[in-house]
């Protein structure tokens, strides 16, 4: 094998030459694409992140929206049982005031009704003891013929009433 310094000299200068057109129509826009995709799928996967962050964020921030409408919720059941408790107990004052008033109209109009019959019946008794004595005064007789006139004229009374 002989060394051959013009074939070596060609061979180092094509293979140069490759090189230099490689790298101005083959590797150079095959790097600059490349780095276009890299910076492509670097910037995709930075949006990526960003939505996943938006995401989790808007996640919490639901969250804190649902505890606060339960919450709210709860205040409001709570509020109208409260209401509902306040009411039931004002009705129930209020029926028992009825009540007692109703209670105490018919004490009063029993009481009033009872005087009346008392005045009735007093009326009624003097009226017949009235009409006893002038019964007895006018037959004028004598003490065992009084008692039976006045027994008599108290079983009509006791008919009477």
């Amino acid at each position: 094998m002989d060394f051959n310094l013009t074939s070596f000299a060609v061979t180092i200068i094509a293979f140069l030459g490759l090189l230099w057109m490689l790298n101005r129509y083959a590797f150079g826009p095959l790097f600059i694409m490349m780095e276009k995709r890299r910076e492509y799928v670097q910037n995709e996967i930075q949006a990526a992140e960003k939505s996943r962050l938006d995401s989790a964020q808007y996640l919490e921030d639901q969250k804190i929206a649902l505890d606060t409408a339960r919450k709210e919720a709860y205040g409001i059941v709570d509020q109208a049982k409260q209401t509902g408790i306040r009411q039931a107990d004002e009705i129930i004052g209020a029926a028992r005031t009825e009540a007692n008033r109703v209670k105490d109209d018919a004490i009063k109009e029993i009481d009033n009704e009872k005087n009346k019959a008392l005045v009735d019946l007093r009326k009624q008794v003097s009226s017949m003891s009235v009409m006893i004595a002038s019964k007895i005064i006018e037959k004028q007789v004598d003490e065992t013929a009084q008692e039976g006139l006045v027994d008599k004229y108290l079983k009509e009374v006791g008919e009477q009433s």
